[in-house]
C-alpha cells in the first residue's frame, strides 16, 4: 500500500482511477500542510537551546538526498579542526528503541546511523527519537562542543546554530506537493529558513541546476547555496577485507539490488563506471532483508549467467542481521559474491565558503 501511494505521489501512476485517489490524496496533504504550518509555528516560538553549538543536516523531501553522507562529510572536517562532535539521529526503522544507545549493532541502531558509526569509530553516533534528551547524554558523557542533527529540518524544537538543507538536483521537489500527494515533508515556504543548501549529485542533474538556484534564490536570497556530488570510493566485498578499485568492473554486466530513497541515482552511478545493469531489483526504502529475498536474487542472476551482485553500504548494514552470516560472500546452493559500493560527498563549487561558514561558528 505504501509503494502504491509513493507511486502515486511520484505521479507514475496515471489514468482515471489515479486521478481519482489523487484528488483524494490532496485533499489529505492540505490537512497535513496545516498541522504541519501550525507545530512550525508552536514549536519556533521558545525553541530549546543547547549548551553547545547545533548544525542541522536534513531535507524537505521524502527519499535519499544525501544528507547521512553530508553528516558524515562535516563531522569529518569539525573533528579535524579540533572540535568534539556527537551526530544525534533517530535511527529509523530500528528494532529496539531505548534511548541512548552507543552500540554498532544494527538492529540496534538503524542502518544510516550504523553505516555512520562504522565509517566514523571514534565519533559517538547516538540514537534517540528524543534529541534533546540525546543531547544532553552526549554533553555529560562525551563533553562535545558540536552536535550535528542528521535529519533534523523538521526538528523545530531545538534552536540550531546553522540550518543545512540537501536538494536532490536530480528530482528537487518532485511535483512540489506536500505529502501523501506529493513528496514534501514542509511547504516549500520553508525554505526560507535554512542557511546553507547543499545540493547533491549534481553531475546527474546537471541540466536543471540553473533552474534550481533561480527557484532558491527567489524563495531565500542570503542563502548559501554549495553543489557537491556522491563520489565513487571504491567496492568492497562483504565478508571480507578485500576492497576492488573503482575501474575493476568496467565493462561487466552485473545484478544490482537496493533499499534505498534514490534508486535510480544508485544505478545511474554504477552505469557512469562503465560497468553493464542486467538485472535490478529494487525494495522500499529501509528494506529489512530475508534470507528469501537473496535467495531470489542469486537465482534470477544464475539464471541470467551473472556471477556479480552490488548493492549500496547501507544495504550492506541491512545484510549483516541475518542469520547465516554466510550471506555475505554467498549461499552454498548459489555462492555468488556480494560487493557494496562506498561514496563520499564531494564539493565541486564553493568548497571554501562553505568551510568558512562552518567555522564561523566557534567565532560568535
Amino acid at each position: 500500500m505504501l509503494t502504491y501511494i509513493y507511486n502515486l505521489a511520484t505521479d507514475r501512476y496515471k489514468g482515471p482511477v489515479a486521478g481519482i485517489v489523487k484528488s483524494f490524496l490532496y485533499l489529505l496533504s492540505l490537512i497535513y500542510g496545516l498541522i504541519v504550518r501550525i507545530l512550525i509555528f508552536i514549536y519556533r516560538l521558545k525553541p530549546y537551546r543547547l549548551n553547545c553549538k547545533v548544525i542541522s543536516v536534513g531535507n524537505i523531501t521524502l527519499g535519499g538526498t544525501g544528507k547521512t553522507s553530508l553528516v558524515e562529510f562535516i563531522a569529518r572536517y569539525l573533528k579535524q579542526q579540533g572540535h568534539k562532535v556527537a551526530i544525534l539521529t533517530r535511527g529509523y526503522k530500528r528494532k529496539i528503541t531505548n534511548y541512548g544507545l552507543r552500540i554498532t549493532d544494527y538492529e540496534m541502531m538503524g542502518d544510516e546511523p550504523h553505516m555512520l558509526k562504522m565509517n566514523l569509530e571514534d565519533i559517538p553516533v547516538i540514537v534517540d527519537a528524543d534529541r534533546v534528551r540525546a543531547a544532553k547524554l552526549a554533553m555529560r558523557d562525551y563533553g562535545v562542543d558540536t552536535i550535528i542533527l542528521d535529519d533534523g529540518f523538521q526538528q523545530w524544537r531545538i534552536k540550531k546554530d546553522l540550518e543545512i538543507v540537501t536538494i536532490d538536483a536530480t528530482c528537487p521537489f518532485g511535483n512540489r506537493k506536500l505529502i501523501p500527494r506529493g513528496i514534501l515533508r514542509e511547504p516549500l515556504s520553508s525554505l526560507k529558513r535554512p542557511d546553507v543548501f547543499v545540493l547533491t549529485k549534481t553531475n546527474l542533474g546537471a541540466s536543471l541546476l540553473q533552474e534550481i538556484k533561480d527557484f532558491l534564490g527567489k524563495i531565500n536570497p542570503e542563502v548559501l547555496v554549495i553543489e557537491s556530488i556522491h563520489s565513487p570510493l571504491g567496492f568492497y566485498k562483504m565478508g571480507t577485507n578485500e576492497i576492488l578499485g573503482t575501474g575493476v568492473l568496467q565493462g561487466k554486466t552485473v545484478t544490482l539490488f537496493s533499499g534505498i530513497g534514490a534508486p535510480d541515482s544508485f544505478e545511474n552511478l554504477i552505469k557512469s563506471l562503465g560497468i553493464q545493469v542486467g538485472l535490478s531489483f529494487r525494495f522500499r526504502d529501509h528494506h529489512n532483508y530475508t534470507q528469501r529475498d537473496l535467495e531470489n536474487i542469486f537465482k534470477s542472476a544464475r539464471d541470467k549467467n551473472i556471477d556479480i551482485i552490488i548493492t549500496t553500504e547501507k544495504d550492506a548494514a541491512r545484510l549483516n542481521q541475518l542469520p547465516d552470516p554466510r550471506y555475505g560472500v554467498g549461499t552454498p546452493s548459489c555462492q555468488l559474491p556480494v560487493i557494496f559500493l562506498r561514496i563520499e560527498l564531494r564539493i565541486t563549487k564553493d568548497e571554501e565558503r562553505f568551510y568558512h561558514r562552518l567555522l564561523r561558528l566557534y567565532f560568535y
